[in-house]
């Protein structure tokens, strides 16, 4: 599924289209998602996802940006290089993979965030065979014919999502439900769409579910990636109901505050919105398609869970946040750069061209304000986890087992972004022209695992943030200079290069 060539190509013949659509509609498959009874925050508190190691003082988030293959790609190599990374902390010298506690992925970034939140450390060995250079394309219907112009413009969709989610399920998450995350310690998953009548992320977790009347546990994870990867026009919405009153449990307080208080964060009051829509029948069934239509950094769960706390330690367990003393969240952005050649004329953009530019510009712009606002919630974060630490009685520190020798303000948030432009710009040119589809030549996606660990190791914010920790990381490689003219296969970097002769 070549999606920008694709869209390129429908954009044109969208009046034809919609002249056709009239006509004609696309079947959508019946919601899987089932109802739960009762009281069903109940059923979440007992089933959680068990924390990792309470005792460790460090703590790592993931965010990884949409992109198809590319961002999975991309995303893979920084996993592979956090789990070469040795740190010293609290609990003795182990992996810094073991010190993450959260991971986050849209659209191409979602398969490797849930792979990994399934499978832990073990995805690292097969996620390459087992997906990236594979065909995920399989199935779907990417050529361009008035048959799939009248799918596109007049049924909402060439495709089904649950033709993408059956091939991930058979290939990849074999039957796996978000049950399976909570069978051994590791980091909490979010899963990210959008809910395109309220307009904001749907997050696949906890309170989008209970307010649905919902029971998460048995959702397909494969459905969840695909829905999250629901490109608008290559894909029909995927649908989830909502069993409006079927439980016995009422909107969070937190909802009922964000909705009520005038000086709410937009993104909470309208994610607020949106649940206790669900909660009161507003919103029979819910359609979403992909996580990048409203951030496609993938940091509204991080965000949101900061915004609606009603503590200063959460979404950490008091003695998680004593304990703390370095914590990074580190975005994996494989999110495309300015394309076309129209800034060298008097004349375009045009047509195809003009809506795709509307569309990215309007794409970027939110997520480099959503890093920019979720800078400033982290930084909110650390301070008044300071302040609540130093405020703590000498039996609440018993309690929730202060070191000895604990200094309250001996904590520090990093956040980061790891990107393209952050390499050699000859080398960045090269990965920035590789498609966001789900099926690339192997070459690429060495290339783009390549990337990945030498952006991250090349990172000073996360050198910064090693040396604080005591981290140990192999020599940075310098690549080459590239030649724009040699074939891609030869720009990959000498990493990418050892990388492949392994397999």
């Amino acid at each position: 599924m070549r999606r920008v060539a694709f869209l390129r190509t429908v954009v044109p013949a969208a009046l034809f289209g919609v002249w056709l659509g009239g006509c004609s509609s696309l079947s959508v498959s019946e919601p899987v998602n089932r109802p739960i009874a009762g009281k069903a925050e109940a059923a979440f508190v007992s089933s959680r996802t068990p924390a990792p190691v309470e005792s460790d003082d460090v703590l790592v988030g993931l965010a990884f940006s949409g992109g198809g293959t590319r961002a999975a790609a991309f995303a893979h190599g920084v996993l592979e290089e956090v789990d070469q990374t040795t740190i010293r902390s609290r609990r003795g010298t182990h992996s810094l993979i073991e010190s993450v506690d959260f991971v986050s992925g849209v659209s191409g970034g979602s398969v490797t965030a849930a792979y990994f939140a399934l499978k832990k450390r073990e995805a690292l060995a097969d996620f390459r065979e087992k997906f990236l250079i594979r065909n995920a394309e399989e199935g779907l219907s990417t050529s361009i014919d008035p048959v799939n112009l009248v799918k596109a413009l007049g049924g909402g969709g060439v495709n089904d999502p649950k033709t993408l989610s059956r091939w991930l399920d058979a290939n990849l998450f074999h039957g796996a439900t978000f049950a399976d995350f909570r069978k051994t310690p590791g980091p909490r998953v979010w899963i990210n769409a959008s809910d395109i009548y309220n307009r904001t992320p749907f997050i696949y977790g906890e309170a989008a579910f209970i307010a649905l009347c919902s029971d998460l546990a048995s959702y397909p994870i494969a459905d969840a990636v695909a829905a999250s990867a629901a490109v608008p026009i290559v894909f029909t919405p995927m649908v989830i109901k909502a069993y409006t009153k079927q439980c016995t449990d009422q909107p969070p307080e937190w909802v009922q505050r964000a909705r009520a208080n005038p000086n709410t964060a937009p993104m909470l009051r309208a994610f607020a919105n949106a649940l206790y829509s669900y909660h009161d029948g507003g919103a029979k069934y819910v359609k979403l398609l992909d996580g990048g239509l409203v951030d496609n950094y993938g940091l509204s769960g991080f965000t949101i869970a900061r915004l609606s706390a009603t503590t200063p330690y959460e979404p950490l367990t008091p003695e998680r946040a004593v304990r703390l003393r370095r914590s990074i969240v580190i975005l994996a952005d494989a999110g495309l750069a300015p394309s076309g050649d129209w800034v060298q004329t008097l004349d375009g953009p045009s047509g195809a061209e003009l809506v795709m530019a509307a569309a990215d510009t309007a794409v970027q712009a939110g997520v480099r304000s959503s890093f920019t606002a979720f800078q400033g919630v982290m930084s909110d974060w650390q301070r008044k986890l300071i302040a609540w630490r130093c405020g703590l009685s000498a039996e609440q520190r018993r309690r929730y087992q202060a070191p000895a020798n604990w200094n309250c303000r001996d904590l520090k948030i990093y956040v980061d972004r790891v990107a393209f432009d952050q390499l050699d710009p000859e080398r960045a040119k090269v990965l920035n022209a590789i498609d966001t589809r789900f099926k690339l030549p192997t070459e690429q996606v060495d290339a783009l695992i390549s990337a990945g660990h030498d952006a991250l190791r090349a990172n000073p914010v996360y050198r910064e943030f090693l040396r604080g920790v005591g981290g140990q990381q192999s020599p940075i490689v310098t690549p080459p200079p590239m030649d724009p003219s040699t074939p891609v296969a030869e720009l990959i970097g000498p990493r990418a290069s050892a990388y492949a002769e392994t397999r």
